[in-house]
This record gives structure tokens, sequence and C-alpha cells, in this order.
């Protein structure tokens, strides 16, 4: 069979400027629908050892922190070293106050690297809570509304069978 017109055959190309636009468009797309998440609180914390850890000496004292949970999960006491503070927001007010005394004055804005916390806190016991006694240990707020860190290390322990 022959074909009129010649043998010529075209060769096609493809168009790059409507490729690069595609491009440049689904690049301004992302930028734009992009969500830049601010990080979170640094919390200075120390996982639980295992069972074979040796406990480190040290001359401060070793501070102890228990909350315990009603059945609900609620506050049912917040306890240092052993001495009920109460299950009220005055508990963890007192509680920043012991610590501080614990650790000191603060007044250089760093923490005491030295000293320790333990938070032990009831399997049950309700997320906020647990970040309230966190936030109680961790650092003081002044009146004009600035954060003085106390403490260096928190620790938590083991985790309890609820059973």
């Amino acid at each position: 069979m022959k074909f009129r017109g010649g043998s010529k055959v075209e060769k096609i190309a493809p168009q790059m400027a409507p490729m690069i636009d595609v491009v440049f468009q689904l690049l301004i797309f992302f930028m734009l629908t992009l969500k830049i998440v601010a990080p979170e609180g640094e919390f200075g914390i120390n996982m639980p050892l295992g069972a074979g850890g040796n406990p480190t000496d040290s001359l401060l004292p070793e501070i102890n922190v228990r909350v315990l949970a009603t059945p609900a999960g609620e506050l049912g006491s917040l306890q240092l070293n052993g001495v009920n503070l109460g299950n009220d927001d005055a508990a963890f007010a007192e509680l920043t106050s012991k610590i501080r005394a614990i650790a000191g004055d603060p007044s250089d804005a760093t923490p005491n690297e030295d000293l320790s916390v333990t938070i032990d806190p009831d399997y049950d016991l309700n997320y906020r809570w647990f970040i309230k006694t966190v936030g109680s240990v961790s650092g003081d707020k002044l009146p004009d509304g600035t954060t003085v860190p106390l403490v260096g290390n928190i620790k938590f322990a083991q985790a309890r069978d609820p059973r």
C-alpha cells in the first residue's frame, strides 16, 4: 500500500513549558498547605532503669512524689516523700513551694542539675493530673509570668500491675 505525501515522519517532542508550570504549581500548593507545628515543651526526663541498674549516690535528698488516683481516675492524694499534701490545686502549689525550698533559690534561671524527682503515679490516674504534677515539680511561675526551672532530672517509677 502506498501512502501519499512522502515518507517523511515527524517527530513529536514534549513541550517543557507546561511541565515546568505544573511542577511550580504543585510546589506552591504544598508550600501553602504545610502546617508548621510548634515543638512541645522540653522536659529533662530520665526513664527508669531496668532491674540491673545501680542507684547513684547523691548529697541531695531523694524526692519522691506519689500521685494516688480515685477509682474514677481523678486525683485522690498528692504525696511528697510520704507526706500527704491534699487533692486540690493548693496541693500542687504546696508541692512546688516545698521543692523550691529543697532546690534553693534558682535566681540564675538554671535548674539544679543534681536534684532529681521521682514521680510515681497510679496506673488509672487521669493524664491531666500527671501533667500537672510534672509541671509543678519542673518549674515555679513567678508573679511576672516567667517560669523558673527547679529540678534538672525527672524520673518515673516503674509501672505497677493494676491488679
